[in-house]
């Protein structure tokens, strides 16, 4: 009579990132970096007070400003809104144009520049590219102050001062911008996908356009964001070209109304609300082009 075998019992496998043969206790609680943390809430904090602030002093009215607490909100926000829209005839709302059309058609501009001096710097080969690369970015550790006087005195011999083309040509050519735009482009474009395109007989227009331009999306976008940003918070370069206060954007606007404030306190309201008015196209600008944050889906396409 033939017995049968008995089975062999198979041991588990120890799990991942163990030593076989050591007994294994409970997982250890993850340890917080409260350091770190910390640091993060403390900044979070310093930079979302203010914003706070001016939210809940937007909703008090003249009377409550200075004699209530400083974040307990009041109830005039809808009469500072009327007196601010009534305020010389809506004047606020022009100066909310011209930031607008300041910051929109010369962030636009400024992202066309830094886009074809970005693909050419990180595409083409020639002679002296570096130093003039290197040149150029000077203009980055420059502060704006050195270069605004310089710029008003070009303007002025021009006669182009106390325009809006006084306050919008040195915005278009952002050295910072166009450093974003090489190093994306170094970084987005293979070189052989531009070989291939020459080689299947396209011209470098068509390459910049088909090719180089919907892999720069991302890149181009983050241009626009930063530029956009920088010129509506832009005050010197408006304050010494603008003389006219119809010409205005929103920050000299302010400015002016803040100075009035002085011998006129129930003006410090309408500085208020102004300033929180100013900041909702930012917020909308963000939440509008997020979506166009994306991975570069490209970048793997061809095999080095």
């Amino acid at each position: 009579m033939t017995g049968l075998a008995s089975p062999t019992l198979r041991k588990a496998a120890p799990a991942a990132g163990t030593t076989p043969g050591v007994p294994q206790g409970p997982p250890r609680p993850r340890r917080t970096a409260l350091l770190p943390t910390a640091a993060l809430v403390l900044g979070a904090v310093y930079c979302l007070l203010p914003v706070a602030w001016v939210v809940v002093a937007a909703t008090k009215a003249d009377d409550e400003l200075f004699s209530t607490f400083s974040f307990l909100p009041g109830s005039g926000l809808g009469d500072n809104l009327t007196d601010l829209t009534a305020y010389r005839d809506g004047i606020y709302w022009r100066w909310m144009g011209n930031s607008v059309l300041y910051a929109g058609l010369g962030a636009v501009l400024s992202t066309v520049v830094s886009a074809f001096a970005g693909y050419a710097l990180a595409v083409y080969r020639f002679r002296g590219r570096e130093l003039f690369f290197n040149v150029m970015l000077t203009g980055v550790l420059m502060p704006p102050v050195i270069l605004a006087i310089p710029q008003y005195l070009l303007m002025a011999e021009a006669d182009l001062t106390d325009s809006y083309v006084s306050v919008l040509l040195p915005l278009i050519l952002s050295p910072y911008g166009v450093y974003l735009g090489r190093i994306y482009a170094e970084a987005a474009i293979p070189a052989e996908l531009v070989e291939a395109g020459r080689v299947d007989g396209a011209g470098e227009w068509r390459i910049f356009t088909r090719i180089a331009v919907p892999m720069l999306g991302p890149g181009l976008v983050t241009i626009f964001l930063f530029q956009f940003v920088a010129i509506w918070n832009n005050f010197l370069l408006p304050f010494i070209m603008l003389g006219d206060d119809e010409k205005f954007p929103m920050t000299v606007g302010l400015f002016t109304l803040l100075k009035q404030g002085a011998s006129q306190p129930a003006l410090y309201t309408l500085v208020i609300t102004g300033a929180l008015l100013a900041v909702v196209p930012l917020i909308a600008l963000f939440l509008v082009i997020q979506r166009f944050w994306s991975l570069d889906l490209l970048s793997g396409a061809v095999k080095s």
